[in-house]
């Protein structure tokens, strides 16, 4: 099958399932190939195990992989290991095309909207976004200067040439400003305001939001003419994160951890609906979670920066499950807490929740902008 078919093929797939509904993207995903911007050399990384595709060595299996619905991943730990060891990070990617037809979908960039790209990553969707609206009008960009310069071959070679610029996109680019769509290719914890304040009122920001608590989510943000932004969770994302973002390590440090029981499972929490993790997030604040399952046993751990920590343990057959804390939170108690308040509001689901961001932060609400978590 010729790389033709297989986009055609990829692209029905994706309106089938409810994607793509968009003429316009749809056009854009004929004029700009995917696999105009994946390397000879990458590595894919699908629900399953990870493999390496070889475009010199077998340039089918490199051409079933580009017209996946899969994430290739370009870079791992920042560059510093090579994508044949595949052991790290996924630091860099083309992500996956749902993903990346569901954010543009949620934008509705036209013709003529001066567009911020956060993340340019391989330059994939900064040549979809050059179709979109017009090539003047893109502006991305990237703070890893080969990551940069790897897209501006890749959108060279597509005929494509939006303004890129090589820096820190929590900083925005405010020599493009004002813009009327702000599209962010990265995990998001804290939405930086100067996105907000560099687009025009009525604008739109797309985001992935991750808080580092359970899912990620979709995040669609609108500014206001008093220079705030409001807007709701559509849906499910998950991208790798803003790198001043990235979720701290876990650090068991030194202090003594107390021993309890609870009676409910950690994997209620752990395996909480994305309307229970938003409202967890919200409530907790700079908590990270974490879960893992392996032969029959789950442990999810909690953490913060602040050095206070938490661990969950389901084991079979038991009624009762052991809980470790050490620092001045008592993450469990907490997390469990703000469980069962999400409960008592009636279990909301991910669609309810709203955000609101002004300069002095963002906060999380359930309902109307009036009822904060």
């Amino acid at each position: 099958m010729t790389g033709a078919r297989r986009l055609e093929a990829l692209i029905d797939r994706l309106a089938t399932v409810g994607w793509l509904k968009s003429p316009e993207i749809r056009k854009a995903l004929h004029a700009v190939p995917r696999q105009m911007f994946v390397p000879p050399v990458a590595l894919v990384s699908p629900l399953g195990e990870d493999y390496l595709i070889d475009e010199g060595r077998d340039p089918a299996a490199w051409l079933d992989a580009a017209y996946s619905d899969d994430p290739i991943v370009t870079q791992i730990e920042d560059g510093a290991v090579p994508l044949e060891g595949g052991k790290g990070d996924f630091t860099s990617s083309c992500s996956a095309p749902s993903t990346v037809v569901a954010l543009l979908e949620l934008l509705q960039a036209e013709r003529g909207h001066r567009v911020l790209e956060i993340g340019t990553g391989t330059g994939w969707t900064a040549g979809l976004l050059c179709e979109l609206v017009g090539e003047k009008y893109v502006t991305s960009v990237e703070i890893d200067p080969q990551v940069a310069d790897r897209a501006a071959r890749n959108l060279r070679e597509a005929g494509r040439s939006p303004r890129l610029v090589v820096g820190d996109g929590v900083k925005g680019s405010p020599e493009g400003a004002p813009y009327d769509r702000v599209h962010v290719t990265c995990g998001v914890r804290e939405v930086p305001y100067a996105w907000v304040e560099q687009t025009r009122p009525g604008g739109v920001a797309v985001l992935p939001y991750s808080p580092g608590f359970g899912y990620s989510h979709e995040l669609r943000l609108v500014v206001m003419p008093d220079g705030t932004a409001l807007g709701r969770f559509p849906g499910h994302a998950s991208y790798m994160m803003l790198r001043s973002q990235r979720k701290p390590d876990l650090d068991f440090g030194d202090a003594e951890a107390s021993r309890s029981v609870t009676r409910t499972d950690p994997r209620t929490i752990g395996y909480a609906s994305p309307g229970a993790d938003l409202a967890m997030s919200a409530a907790l604040g700079d908590v990270f979670s974490q879960g893992h399952e392996e032969d029959g046993v789950y442990t999810l751990w909690l953490w913060s920066p602040s050095g206070s920590w938490a661990t969950a343990i389901h084991r079979p057959d038991q009624q009762e499950y052991e809980i470790r804390q050490a620092g001045d939170r008592r993450l469990w108690e907490e997390t469990e807490t703000a469980y069962f308040r999400w409960v008592t509001r009636g279990e909301p689901g991910r669609d309810r929740f709203g955000m609101t961001v002004t300069p002095a932060g963002q906060r999380i609400w359930l309902d109307s902008p009036d009822n904060l978590i």
